[in-house]
């Protein structure tokens, strides 16, 4: 057995989860890291083809304090199967009939609209969502201020700021779906903005990551820059109070600005922003 040659670089690993400085056990990866690879290969592996326990997860949303008064709606995108979302990307951003016909009944019966419709979708990482949903949610929740439908008339004499209650859409639950599916719910809600929370694709690293897509007035055809990105959100990531704040901030200027996407700034960490300082050219002195 070849003895272990250890790296220099192997400090780095205490900084990132890259796989840094691993030395060498003659001309090959020690064994106890290609192991650790091999590992994270087949997590990452079953993060994509583990299915949703979307029964499992509704139960859990409809215990939350901040959760509307109806059951969670269980949806299907246009992909039977995980084959055919895989293959056929575009059959995960649109509704399936049965799904599509689901939610137009709701907005029938509830004509007014809402806020915020709020998708959890499975997306490329089903872990992802089982892990990191309800610890977002409840972080959102916190700094977000809601009302429910019948006090839509009270929340309409509120003054437009950042303390005016939201209303909130059934939380709707995607099996087989991609970020581009919000759109079509959003749409058939006729909510003014849509919040989409999915499964991210699996790193080597990273099978339980969550990404947070926002789009204000949510259309079928929308393309990416209609839409803001938060990204990596989990425990080992972009911590949930941390997203929270994130995602507060740019629904809090969504609504003030009517728009999203590339127009739409995340000017969170802006020191000027939050503190409302004034502001100054860098370039010319005082």
């Amino acid at each position: 057995m070849e003895p272990v040659t250890t790296n220099a670089w192997s400090k780095l690993n205490a900084f990132t989860d890259a796989r840094v400085g691993l030395g060498r056990a003659g001309v090959s990866v020690p064994t106890k890291h290609l192991l650790a690879f091999q590992l994270a290969h087949a997590q990452a592996i079953d993060a994509v083809h583990t299915p949703l326990d979307v029964s499992d997860l509704s139960r859990h949303l409809i215990d939350q304090d901040w959760a509307p008064r109806c059951a969670p709606l269980q949806l299907h995108s246009r992909a039977t199967d995980r084959a055919s979302y895989l293959q056929r990307p575009d059959f995960g951003r649109l509704l399936d009939p049965a799904s599509a016909d689901q939610l137009d009944a709701h907005n029938a019966d509830n004509p007014q609209g809402y806020d915020l419709a709020i998708a959890v979708v499975d997306g490329l990482s089903a872990l992802a969502v089982k892990q990191n949903t309800l610890p977002f949610l409840t972080a959102l929740f916190e700094l977000l201020p809601l009302s429910h439908n019948d006090d839509a008339a009270l929340a309409e004499e509120t003054p437009s700021d950042a303390k005016k209650p939201w209303t909130l859409a059934p939380i709707c639950l995607v099996e087989q779906g991609r970020v581009a599916i919000g759109d079509d719910i959003c749409q058939r809600l006729n909510a003014k903005c849509v919040l989409v929370l999915v499964g991210e694709r699996p790193g080597l690293s990273s099978p339980d990551s969550l990404g947070l897509y926002l789009t204000w007035e949510g259309k079928v055809g929308h393309t990416d820059a209609y839409r803001n990105c938060i990204s990596n959100v989990r425990p080992a990531g972009l911590k949930y109070q941390e997203a929270a704040r994130k995602a507060y901030y740019l629904l809090t200027e969504a609504r003030k600005l009517q728009l999203s996407g590339v127009r739409l700034k995340d000017r969170s960490d802006d020191e000027l922003v939050l503190d409302n300082k004034e502001t100054t050219n860098f370039l010319v002195s005082k």
